[in-house]
């Protein structure tokens, strides 16, 4: 509540957490019911005796005890009293006067009038008095003709095991039938399917027609649906007389231990409540019969259906027990013949919260559930709380064509119990019908049996006759049940049509039936879905293409056609100034190439452009850089001074680099349209070896990146006339390597978003060329411009007074060096004449002739 839940989701979310004894109360609403949380807490406290009648009879069963004083025992009997009125919703003299001569009234009627009493909830004297009347008339009515004490026997609540009562002629021989009915446990059944069973017996016995010198008597245990307490009644019913003919057990665990035991007594067993499929070999359990069917009589339905809906591929989850895995199995076998794919198959003990993730994870849409009702809520819990979004569900169950007169015997038999309340009512059917079989088949051994000298009354655990003959008249059983046609496969299961419900508008409504025995579907045509139809078996899949933003495109063309632009102005400037020798000292034909890569990289083929593109601006860049470190970065400096720049080998080199780029793409290019498409589509230019391809690319050009940087920081301090913009060529460097090594990893990573991988490959395209032509060009530009040093190499021979040295700076590098080694010179000389003073006249001849060399080589 300090939620603030609505209360219509209340009973869901308070389902999810019931355990033990409450859960199980909950399983045995109806569904209108179990969406009411006032009716959930009103069941769940009658279980657990928290109702006005269990607080009364605390309060008047509470006796003192020998450690309590009086006080404290009169404050309990006043605690227990306050409830019992609360319980009552007690606030008035006039209700507590009627609660007090209902309580007397209860104690003076029988006790099953109390119970039933007790069950309609009456609150005045006056309605339980009418009520009391109605159920006494309705009861007596049921036993019409037949004698009082009768009547009262049938009300005893007896909960030992007993004979069933004989009726007839005290002549007839008696037949005895061990049973086992589990009046408790996990699966109740025997709380309906005893008086069923009952039903049966007394009308076999009335029959003059059937068994005539026979009378059925049957011996039932509670077997709580145990195999362990049903192996100690199975030895209690063997081993205590009477010899019983047939043994009948419920559920399917205890039907399993029953029935491989029983061929060791030479015992037939008839079971009325078992669906496992397991019970269907022969070999292990030669001489069993159900009336109830078997768990795989379902899957030709459900292969029918998902047929009819065009199912291809469905999902399942089960209990793990015998009886879901065998049937599963068997489901397996059908749906693959049937060209029915299983992709998720999942399973749990108790707990189904990891399988219901899965299926989720998976993606299953059609889910076929295999699993006791108990486990289902718990099923259905964590398909909410997991979020999973319910296309369709469907309830396949075994047909049973109810008589209203069976019906109406069946409710007097239960004491006006509410049938949904009551274990077992939906078998009650299978159960009359089972005695019925079993009635008809010692019916029709009577005679086979007398011309072999035999009777059914001298059977014993060691007589394999009588078995033998009994098994032949079951095995050809065929009549009209209650719950329809009767008749056993060479197995022993019930053959029988399957009717399939669907929930709608929370109730069961029929939409068809179908005929295993045939291969016949009857379709009423009334089944409902969310939608047009039903349930897709998968997600639909609706290929789409994933376009380029047009205006993302649109800026990213106009840069590029700008970046080009400038290109062109860079080429056009360089060509029609290469006779300048301050252009010509930059190699302006490796700028050239420079200009021309850049404008490749903008092309709109960038498969082939962009590669080689790099290799021939970047290419250009790294020759003029490998030289000049070569040239001055060795050791013997003299040398390297006078070694003469070759421009062919830088051309060579260059030339070398694109033809590897060239031969590269054209080795590794595609053979055809290798278009990979993915969801949602996109587009992406593939090869046979794009892996390989991408992993010699990316190395190659990344050590000339890494190569190229290095190169460009040792040259850094280093000046020559021969190339004299390489610092520029390095600040380019700088900007090529560093943008291509960010965006080469992204654009992998950014694969599957066209906008931002091609956003940003383009940019960084973009801005590199933008900065590889203004850093290389614009200064020459503006040097030209500024200084005016538009005059080309021969006209600058002629002229004089203006700067005939381009290179100042270098000049002057070299003088100071020339200074330096005079001054060593000057030292040796003043050294020498200490030591031949003849050689020379004075010291300042010397001096004067040395100052004169040294202002020649200064001017």
């Amino acid at each position: 509540m300090a939620l603030h839940w609505p209360k219509e989701v209340w009973s869901l979310l308070l389902q999810c957490k019931l355990i033990g004894q409450a859960q199980e109360v909950c399983a045995a609403l109806t569904i209108e019911d179990s969406l009411v949380y006032d009716n959930i807490k009103s069941a769940i406290l009658k279980a657990y005796e928290l109702v006005p009648e269990a607080y009364r009879q605390r309060f008047r069963t509470l006796r003192k005890s020998t450690a309590q004083t009086f006080l404290e025992f009169a404050r309990e009997k006043g605690i227990l009293f306050d409830r019992w009125c609360q319980a009552s919703k007690v606030s008035g003299f006039n209700a507590l006067h009627e609660l007090v001569l209902l309580e007397e009234f209860k104690n003076c009627v029988p006790d099953h009038t109390v119970l039933y009493l007790n069950e309609q909830k009456v609150a005045t004297l006056q309605e339980a008095a009418v009520l009391a009347e109605e159920f006494a008339l309705t009861l007596k009515s049921v036993f019409v003709g037949k004698s009082e004490s009768l009547y009262h026997e049938q009300m005893k609540k007896d909960t030992k095991p007993h004979p069933q009562q004989p009726r007839g002629s005290s002549s007839k021989k008696k037949l005895y039938i061990g049973a086992l009915f589990p009046m408790s446990g996990g699966w109740p059944g025997g709380q309906a399917c005893l008086p069923a069973a009952q039903m049966a017996l007394d009308l076999v016995n009335n029959r003059t027609d059937i068994l005539p010198d026979y009378e059925l008597e049957l011996i039932h245990y509670d077997s709580m649906c145990d195999p362990g307490e049903a192996t100690k009644l199975l030895y209690d019913l063997l081993y205590t007389e009477p010899i019983k003919v047939v043994l009948m057990p419920g559920c399917s665990s205890v039907s399993t231990l029953v029935a491989e035991a029983a061929r060791m007594w030479n015992l037939i067993v008839l079971s009325y409540g078992s669906s496992s499929p397991a019970l269907s070999n022969r070999q292990r359990f030669p001489t069993f019969f159900r009336t109830h069917p078997s768990a795989t009589l379902h899957n030709p339905t459900r292969v029918q259906l998902f047929q009819k809906w065009k199912w291809t591929k469905i999902a399942t989850i089960q209990q793990t027990t015998e009886v879901f895995t065998s049937t599963l199995d068997d489901l397996e076998e059908r749906v693959k013949e049937a060209g029915i794919e299983i992709s998720v198959r999942q399973s749990f003990l108790t707990d189904p919260a990891v399988a219901v993730k899965n299926l989720k994870r998976q993606d299953a849409r059609i889910i076929v559930g295999l699993f006791y009702e108990t486990e289902a809520r718990k099923v259905f819990c964590e398909v909410i709380f997991s979020f999973i979004y319910l296309l369709g569900f469907y309830l396949m169950i075994s047909v049973s064509y109810t008589s209203q007169e069976f019906l109406a015997q069946l409710m007097s038999k239960l004491g006006g119990k509410n049938p949904e309340e009551t274990g077992g009512f939906q078998e009650a059917p299978l159960a009359y019908d089972a005695v019925w079989a079993l009635a008809l088949a010692l019916n029709k051994t009577v005679g086979p049996l007398r011309t072999k000298g035999h009777r059914l009354e001298d059977f014993n655990y060691n007589n394999r006759d009588i078995t033998a003959e009994i098994y032949r008249a079951m095995n050809t059983s065929s009549f009209e049940g209650v719950s329809g046609h009767v008749v056993f496969d060479a197995q022993g299961s019930r053959m029988a049509w399957t009717l399939i419900e669907q929930l709608q508008g929370g109730s069961y409504k029929k939409i068809g039936y179908y005929d295993s025995t045939k291969g016949n579907l009857s379709w009423y045509g009334n089944d409902k879905w969310i939608g047009s139809g039903p349930p897709a078996d998968q997600t639909v899949v609706i290929e789409e293409f994933r376009y380029l933003s047009q205006k993302l495109f649109v800026s990213v063309s106009v840069f590029a056609g700008l970046g080009i632009l400038l290109g062109i102005v860079c080429l056009t400037f360089n060509i029609y100034n290469s006779n300048v020798r301050y252009i010509q000292n930059s190699q302006p034909y490796l700028n050239n190439m420079t200009a021309v890569g850049c404008m490749m990289s903008l092309a709109a083929f960038r498969l082939w452009l962009l590669g080689l593109g790099f290799s021939l601006a970047y290419g250009s860049m790294f020759t003029k850089i490998w030289w000049v470190h070569t040239v001055f970065t060795k050791k013997d400096e003299k040398k390297d001074k006078k070694k003469h720049l070759e421009p062919w080998k830088l051309y060579a080199t260059v030339g070398v680099l694109l033809a590897f780029s060239f031969l590269k793409f054209t080795r590794e290019a595609p053979k055809g349209d290798l278009d990979v498409l993915i969801q949602p589509l996109l587009e992406h230019c593939n090869s046979e070896k794009m892996n390989t391809w991408l992993g010699v690319v990316y190395g190659y050009k990344g050590l000339l990146l890494l190569l190229g940087i290095f190169l460009a920081y040792e040259t850094k301090s280093i000046s020559t006339e021969k190339i004299n913009d390489h610092r520029a060529v390095g600040m380019a460097i700088y900007n090529v390597a560093v943008l291509c090594m960010i965006t080469a990893p992204v654009t992998m990573i950014l694969s599957s978003q066209q906008d931002a991988s091609f956003a940003f490959a383009s940019l960084a395209i973009v801005f590199s060329v933008y900065i590889t032509l203004v850093v290389l060009f614009v200064p020459k530009m503006r040097r030209l411009i500024t200084r005016g040093e538009w005059q080309s190499d021969a006209q600058e021979t002629v002229k004089t007074g203006s700067s005939t040295n381009n290179n100042d700076e270098e000049k002057s590098r070299q003088l100071e060096r020339e200074n330096k080694e005079l001054q060593k010179i000057i030292q040796e000389v003043r050294q020498s004449h200490q030591l031949v003073p003849d050689l020379f006249s004075s010291e300042g001849q010397c001096c004067q002739l040395l100052s004169k060399e040294n202002r020649y080589w200064l001017s």
